[in-house]
């Protein structure tokens, strides 16, 4: 990864600012803002949430005809426009029209950051994050495992601080358990949720732990059904919408994590906690390109050794707690550094 030669202005007198740009969905949200807040905790920082919607309309338009991407914004989109940032994070296609054209508008005083594979000129961008199983490659690319995102121990202690109560008649090993759900590359059946339950039952029974199920919005009916009441004897906690979430207090209170192979940003926020991660294996829709992709970044999390497929035993293994986030945030500062002359 090499710097261009333009130059940047760091601010003296004033915070970085950083605008965390994404369509507002929480899987995007997540990631620019782990990365933002990842930086913050390394200089003196304002980040500024940023969501781009399109109007109904333009909003499946691809993004080469996309030319006058302002006047297509919803109304309630934020505008993108001066004083520009610092630093632009950006991710997912809906940023990539104001992604693309930012070095020009800013007049080169922007670094601009993309998360993900942009599938796009990779030169409009100072630097892209990508992960590992996209194979995304260029002077400018940083490949990380996985993707950004916000979990750190102070987080995840300050999220269990309203729950602890709740957890004072339980003892452990306590296992969080992360259900995914239907996506276009894996699905939850019926058949498969049964045996699911059947070996996360067995684990939690075998160690007389404590269960806590977090089951997603993603999730097919039948198969919340069968997981639940499979399950709901057993001593723990059970979400399946609605009120607070528990996620975090969870993967700040377990000793084991569970989770099914669909969601990368769930594997690795629960390889952030340091804790050992077993790998709940789904239906496979088809040999979609994004299956072996899933696969790849599976090997590479169990290579690190964070990771391993779920037998119905709880084993138990150490490791580096994994701190992607936090390398990206020190290439991005490097960058700005490494091109910059104060303003």
């Amino acid at each position: 990864m090499t710097a261009s030669d333009d130059t940047l202005h760091i601010p003296e007198g004033r915070p970085l600012t950083i605008w965390a740009v994404s369509d507002g969905r929480a899987g995007m949200e997540n990631q620019v803002l782990g990365l933002a807040q990842a930086i913050a905790r390394k200089t003196h920082a304002q980040i500024v949430t940023r969501h781009i919607r399109y109007r109904r309309l333009f909003d499946r338009w691809p993004t080469f005809l996309k030319l006058w991407p302002d006047q297509m914004l919803k109304r309630d989109s934020d505008p993108v426009g001066p004083p520009y940032p610092d630093i632009w994070i950006a991710a997912g296609r809906a940023t990539l029209p104001h992604s693309l054209r930012m070095k020009a508008a800013s007049q080169g005083k922007t670094l601009v950051v993309q998360l993900q594979d942009p599938r796009a000129n990779l030169s409009a961008f100072d630097l892209v994050v990508a992960p590992q199983h996209d194979q995304v490659t260029g002077d400018n690319v940083l490949s990380i495992l996985g993707a950004p995102h916000r979990i750190t121990k102070e987080r995840l202690a300050a999220e269990f601080a309203p729950w602890a109560e709740r957890f004072k008649d339980f003892s452990g090993p306590f296992v969080a358990v992360l259900i995914g759900g239907k996506s276009k590359s894996h699905d939850l059946s019926r058949d498969r949720a049964e045996t699911m339950a059947a070996d996360i039952r067995r684990a939690v029974v075998a160690t007389k732990g404590t269960l806590l199920l977090t089951i997603s919005r993603r999730t097919p009916e039948a198969a919340r059904d069968i997981l639940v009441s499979a399950l709901k004897d057993l001593p723990g906690l059970i979400y399946t919408g609605g009120g607070d979430n528990p996620y975090f207090a969870f993967l700040h209170k377990c000793d084991h994590i569970l989770v099914t192979e669909d969601s990368i940003n769930m594997a690795v926020e629960a390889a952030a906690t340091g804790k050992p991660v077993h790998i709940l294996s789904m239906d496979r829709r088809s040999a979609l390109k994004s299956t072996r992709k899933f696969d790849e970044f599976h090997r590479a999390l169990q290579d690190y050794g964070a990771a391993r497929p779920f037998n119905g035993e709880l084993r138990t293994w150490s490791y580096t707690p994994l701190n992607e986030t936090a390398r990206a945030a020190e290439a991005v500062l490097a960058l700005l550094k490494s091109r910059a002359t104060p303003s």
